[in-house]
């Protein structure tokens, strides 16, 4: 299996800065980034995980405006299981890796849904 260099980059943890020299990949240089992608959960360089929820929120609120308005009907039990079906696994995937601790966060959180059953 090869290795995509366009989808390397090297991510800095902690307060220490990176060392001058380059990394490189068959004479390609890794860019230094602040922040990226793994498995879906995105990892910056603090390990705070507020660009995360941030995100995901963002995208939640988005498949849940998208139903309001896709659908005719307003019957409670349709408008739960679409909610269900196609919001909550963006809420729920890899909950256990980036749980957030923080009150903001969890209030972000819980507002898609509490918006949403308004």
């Amino acid at each position: 299996m090869t290795v995509s260099i366009d989808k390397c980059c090297i991510l800095g943890i902690g307060r220490a800065q990176l060392p001058v020299t380059d990394f490189c990949i068959d004479g390609q240089t890794l860019s230094s980034v602040p922040s990226c992608r793994d498995l879906g959960v995105i990892i910056s360089h603090d390990l705070k995980r507020a660009i995360h929820i941030a995100q995901m929120v963002t995208k939640a609120h988005q498949r849940a405006k998208a139903i309001l308005h896709s659908f005719v009907s307003r019957d409670v039990a349709l408008l739960a299981r679409a909610f269900i079906v196609y919001v909550r696994p963006l809420v729920e995937y890899n909950s256990v890796i980036w749980s957030p601790k923080n009150v903001y966060d969890i209030e972000q959180i819980e507002q898609v849904q509490r918006r949403f059953t308004k």
